[in-house]
């Protein structure tokens, strides 16, 4: 049976179904975020458990292939090795289901805690975009906003 998904499941099937799967999440987390709806499939482990079988799956795959993962580590050797990492199509796809995974996370917190301090989902429509796209700076965007609604400036919470 698992030889019959991997024949299916290509690296470029699945690259193709992750850039399609989150975009059903994001669209609710911005047009719907107070729904239930976003409670119960966005904002729970429902995504986030999606995208762990996925990223298993490919460990999984990759394993057998014979991929040596100790090569990952060369990245901390210079830009060079990261550039050389990045052309492994390997380290590649298991990069980027962790880079959705990751922002998909960030965009749900957002959402969680713009409901805490009662922020409008229009004031957060635009930090959820630039996030999903370039996640540290939407998450800075929205702790910008974040600051006028709670009174404070903090760095923890």
């Amino acid at each position: 049976m698992i030889e019959q998904i991997s024949i299916f499941f290509t690296i470029d099937m699945i690259y193709l179904w992750l850039n399609i799967g989150v975009i059903p999440f994001w669209f609710v987390l911005m047009f719907f975020p107070n729904s239930k709806i976003c409670g119960i499939f966005v904002s729970s482990i429902f995504p986030i458990f999606l995208l762990s079988t996925v990223y298993f799956y490919l460990i999984y795959y990759f394993l057998v292939m014979g991929y040596d993962f100790f090569e990952n580590f060369n990245l901390y050797f210079g830009i060079d090795s990261l550039k050389e990492l990045f052309s492994e199509s390997g380290f590649l796809i298991i990069f980027w289901t962790h880079f959705l995974a990751i922002n998909l996370f960030c965009g749900s917190w957002i959402v969680a805690d713009s409901r805490k301090f009662s922020i409008s989902k229009i004031l957060i429509f635009v930090p959820l975009i630039i996030t999903y796209f370039i996640g540290p700076f939407g998450i800075f965007m929205y702790w910008l906003i974040r600051i006028f609604f709670a009174k404070k400036i903090a760095l923890y919470d």
